[in-house]
């Protein structure tokens, strides 16, 4: 697994990240993250599930969308932390709108932050296709931390 420069504010690590997201390693890899942009206050993924993304059911998995989701919404918190801070989701609600399989293609997911305190941040999503139809929502709390802690 690759590091973020630890330096830097939170914007720049996701810039980072995103500068990398093609063909990167780790979770990015196993989700088939293509691209990814980074903003203040916001993140977003593209990623295109296959097969190995499937259930026995013949479409992919519920936790294809929540992963992508949850990556953009925290992602989004994490661009407006300073290099001193850190986080970790504590809450994550999904809503699935529309089945994904490996015929959708590519799917976008975006997270926005809506508010940001001392210790907590909320951020939503959204997961489309590359028509822009949803496919599934999100609502994620991530608590702040001092990263020496």
């Amino acid at each position: 697994m690759t590091a973020i420069a630890d330096d830097n504010t939170g914007l720049r690590q996701m810039q980072a990240l995103a500068a990398n997201a093609a063909g990167g390693t780790g979770m990015g890899r196993l989700m088939g993250m293509a691209r990814a942009e980074a903003g203040e206050g916001w993140m977003v993924f593209h990623a295109v599930p296959d097969a190995s993304h499937g259930n026995p059911i013949g479409i992919t998995h519920g936790g294809f969308a929540a992963t992508l989701l949850d990556s953009a919404m925290s992602c989004a918190v994490h661009t407006l932390l300073t290099g001193a801070e850190t986080y970790v989701t504590t809450d994550l609600h999904i809503s699935f709108v529309k089945a994904i399989t490996p015929a959708t293609g590519e799917v976008t997911a975006r997270g926005d932050v809506v508010t940001r305190g001392r210790r907590l941040a909320t951020a939503r999503g959204t997961l489309v296709d590359s028509a822009g139809k949803l496919l599934a929502t999100g609502v994620a709390t991530c608590m702040i931390m001092d990263r020496a802690r």
